[in-house]
């Protein structure tokens, strides 16, 4: 039996062109794994492109099989089933895959509490900020061209209702999640290609997974309806979801020993009608420690 690896062409381009240029596989790999290929399908992939390249034969496109004993994904944290225990509320799964973990999830929140969030958070907006991949520092970019805020973890009651909510649906204890991000993207604004889970190429990010473990899954509910644009893009899947008021999309790209999905790869689509609002909850793999 074999088990299929897919991966973005893009991969496969860059692995040619470092080839070409006699690059040591082994410094491949570890480049993938620091973007956040698990291990095994990093090897498998360097491996099935220097053994097409030793056949003179045509690299892999895609994707590439490999023997089922050659690591196998997690289960998902997600529950099964096509309506969802929320605690307080029933959600429904409009759309789920299994490898990698995603689903598309209505009824999340409802219009209320979707319009409070927004009037709790205006006030406090800020220019959203990116992790600099080389000082773990949050900086400014023109990468993400959103206004953002953090609520403190369960800092009233109806914010708490709602970490206790979004918990129970990633199938996580409370205190595993970061305090809930909002985001509002005015009519032009998105966010490039990114990773929500940390990188520990600086010491900020390798001190965050020390205190409180890797981030291993992301909810992003949507707070109004978009009339045109701000989709959920997964360049590497091909897929987009529609942001539509109280529904939400949900990604799991991490294990219980901290090897991540790099799939996971998402950004937000330019909003080119109106204006988005968002609210993402992050988990960890263990209680979530702020710094300082």
């Amino acid at each position: 039996m074999a088990r299929l690896i897919r991966f973005a062409p893009q991969l496969g381009h860059w692995l040619t062109g470092n080839l070409d240029r006699a690059q040591p596989p082994a410094a491949l790999v570890e480049t993938m794994r620091q973007q956040g290929t698990p291990a095994h399908a990093a090897e498998a992939i360097v491996a099935a492109f220097v053994d097409a390249r030793a056949r003179r034969a045509a690299p892999p496109v895609d994707a590439i099989e490999v023997p089922d004993d050659a690591g196998s994904p997690a289960p998902a944290r997600l529950a099964p089933g096509t309506r969802l225990d929320a605690g307080d509320r029933e959600v429904v799964v409009h759309m789920r895959t299994g490898d990698p973990v995603c689903a598309a999830l209505g009824n999340v929140l409802d219009a209320d509490e979707c319009r409070a969030l927004i009037e709790l958070a205006r006030p406090r907006l800020k220019p959203s900020t990116l992790v600099d991949p080389m000082s773990g520092r949050d900086v400014v970019s023109g990468k993400r061209t959103s206004l953002g805020m953090f609520f403190r973890l369960e800092e009233d009651a109806f914010i708490a209702r709602l970490d206790r909510r979004l918990s129970r649906l990633m199938n996580l204890p409370p205190d595993n999640g970061e305090g809930l991000q909002v985001l509002h993207y005015p009519t032009g604004a998105g966010s490039e290609p990114h990773f929500d889970y940390l990188q520990p190429g600086n010491a900020a990010n390798r001190e965050s997974i020390a205190r409180s473990g890797q981030r291993v899954s992301t909810l992003v509910a949507y707070l109004n309806d978009v009339p045109a644009g701000g989709q959920t893009v997964f360049p590497s899947l091909g897929w987009a979801v529609s942001p539509v008021c109280g529904n939400a999309v949900y990604f799991e790209y991490g294990d219980d020993h901290g090897q991540v999905d790099a799939r996971s790869l998402h950004a937000s689509a330019p909003v080119t009608q109106g204006e988005k609002w968002v609210v993402t909850k992050w988990m960890r793999q263990r209680r979530f420690v702020p710094a300082g």
